[in-house]
């Protein structure tokens, strides 16, 4: 399973995990309501429901139109439908397991080459190299711009052959360069 469908199931679970959302699905599952009547039905202060609503739109969980000032919420069937068909499939949930054995097998290769934060050999394996590729860029902030010196100094934190890693890191696409400046690229894991 790819990270980011695992975050995409996280932020579902994390949307559900809250008995007064489900409550809200349940009563959504009979027919659209507005803030007020679903806050009555609860027995809920608006903002709460207002709060819980916003929570379940940006899962996709349901949707509202608006008639004057008033927003009526409904129910996402095709939603929970794509939930149950395409993300918790037995393959998916499954895949997981995937992820934790793919995540075990990187903490491995990084106590194997590094003591503390000093890399002791560059692997010479391809995998094991984008493994290490990896973590260094994470030394790099997001959208932070470096000159080629800052890119040698905190390489050297971790190993003395900064140029071959700098090298490394453009060569994989973990970090880009134009004209003497470095930065860490999308491709590098968030931190």
């Amino acid at each position: 399973m790819q990270s980011e469908e695992l975050e995409a199931m996280v932020d579902v679970l994390k949307a559900l995990a809250d008995p007064s959302r489900l409550k809200l699905l349940g009563v959504l599952a009979h027919g659209e309501a507005s803030v007020g009547a679903l806050a009555e039905a609860l027995n809920l202060k608006d903002p709460t429901v207002s709060h819980h609503l916003t929570r379940l739109h940006a899962a996709g969980l349901v949707s509202f139109r608006a008639e004057g000032t008033t927003r009526f919420y409904r129910l996402e069937d095709a939603a929970l439908a794509k939930l149950r068909k395409e993300m918790f499939t037995t393959e998916k949930v499954a895949s997981i397991a995937d992820t934790v054995e793919a995540e075990r097998w990187e903490r491995k290769v990084l106590a194997t080459y590094f003591e503390g934060e000093r890399l002791t050999a560059i692997p010479t394996t391809r995998k094991k190299r984008n493994v290490i590729l990896d973590f260094i860029a994470r030394s790099f902030a997001p959208g932070e711009r470096y000159p080629e010196a800052k890119v040698n100094a905190v390489i050297r934190r971790h190993h003395d052959d900064a140029a071959t890693l700098r090298r490394e890191l453009i060569m994989t696409g973990l970090m880009a360069r134009e004209g003497g400046v470095y930065w860490r690229t999308d491709k590098a894991r968030a931190t």
